[in-house]
């Protein structure tokens, strides 16, 4: 296993080729559309192994007790941008808001909402909010940044400024209680990068491993309004990210990457998915879901054309996670099943032609174990 890679992303990695029968790899957006959902599937079962083990459950528990700020984590749906991954941080800790292009406005009244509950409950506990406004960029070449802002990283962060702008609206300017902090994230290394309010930044990237006893200095010199417990819960990602960056100056890794996506995925529980170009994922944000819906079959389209993906077919998984059974489950299950109708619809008039090759899955996710429960049609 690669040094810092967690068990379920190794696995993944090496889930994503196959051997053939003449002993060649073969990559897994090459496979027939069954065996891929077959391998996403897997994938999903893997993660919720990993998720429920005993270490990892220590871990969890182990962790909040010595760092019990709330985090939260708005960024792009781009599997590259795995921050528990890239921090070393335990499954579980960091609670993602993932949409395409990591486009969000707090005023869209689901998420706002959603924001609003977290912050309550974090603050009934007694625990501030630390909300990491991301986005991502690659120095080695503009085409692989986001996909979402045409891979314009000073347009990424302008638009990250402007929900760390709605946040404070909506919880202070204190920063007291909820404080929302612009971090890049550069995929080519991994680095975090750290956006003060002078316009300084750190940059993960540029330190080495023994200018860790650094860290907190630099923090307090960039953001000398944060909270002291905020700022001690924020050190334990950024000395993870350190470890994580140094790991893999050795390692040669491929970074050339096009989009190979082959699946459409609408709702929220899809943690298992951080493999990159495989999934394009809509979170149920947006009052207007249709646009964000179109863009990624339109990318899936695309993908097809260019032979970058075969033409036999494409997955729209839609989930939807419940805490409890009875009512807490019936209303997951009516909700995914109105997304994955309501996206299907979206295609079948936007795309009629890729609307043949569309294999529609409904699924639930017991948030507790993360695990991924198909229903059925």
């Amino acid at each position: 296993m690669a040094h810092g890679e967690g068990a379920c992303e190794h696995w993944a990695r090496l889930m994503s080729t196959r051997t053939g029968t003449d002993g060649t790899r073969m990559d897994i957006h090459t496979r027939p559309i069954q065996e891929r959902i077959d391998w996403l599937m897997a994938l999903s079962r893997q993660h919720s192994e990993t998720f429920c083990s005993p270490a990892a459950w220590l871990a969890r528990e182990r962790y909040l007790a010595a760092h019990p700020t709330r985090i939260v984590v708005m960024k792009c749906m781009d599997g590259r941008i795995h921050i528990p991954h890239a921090t070393r941080t335990p499954l579980g800790i960091i609670r993602p808001f993932r949409n395409l292009g990591g486009i969000f406005d707090l005023g869209w009244p689901y998420l706002g909402e959603m924001l609003t509950d977290t912050v309550r409950e974090a603050t009934r506990a007694g625990h501030a909010v630390l909300m990491l406004i991301t986005y991502h960029f690659s120095r080695g070449e503009r085409s692989r940044g986001c996909a979402g802002f045409d891979c314009d990283a000073n347009a990424a962060l302008q638009h990250a400024y402007q929900i760390r702008k709605q946040a404070e609206a909506l919880f202070g300017d204190s920063h007291e209680h909820v404080y929302p902090l612009v971090c890049g994230f550069e995929t080519d290394s991994d680095a975090l990068i750290i956006h003060g309010d002078t316009g300084d930044v750190l940059d993960i990237s540029t330190l080495r491993p023994d200018q860790a006893d650094t860290l907190e200095q630099r923090v307090m010199a960039l953001c000398p309004d944060m909270p002291n417990a905020v700022r001690r819960d924020l050190l334990p990602l950024l000395e993870g990210n350190l470890t994580h960056v140094d790991s893999l100056r050795s390692v040669a890794r491929e970074l050339d990457i096009e989009h190979r996506e082959w699946v459409i995925c609408v709702g929220r529980g899809f943690d298992f998915l951080h493999v990159p170009n495989t999934a394009l994922i809509v979170g149920p944000y947006s009052p207007d879901l249709s646009e964000p819906i179109g863009t990624a079959a339109s990318i899936i389209a695309s993908n097809m054309a260019a032979g970058r993906i075969p033409e036999d077919g494409f997955m729209l998984l839609a989930s939807t996670p419940y805490q409890e059974v009875g009512v807490d489950k019936a209303r997951a299950e009516l909700k995914s099943r109105f997304l994955a109708d309501f996206a299907a619809g979206v295609i079948r008039r936007e795309h009629p032609e890729l609307a043949r090759l569309m294999s529609v899955h409904t699924a639930i996710v017991n948030w507790p174990t993360r695990r991924l429960e198909p229903l059925t049609p």
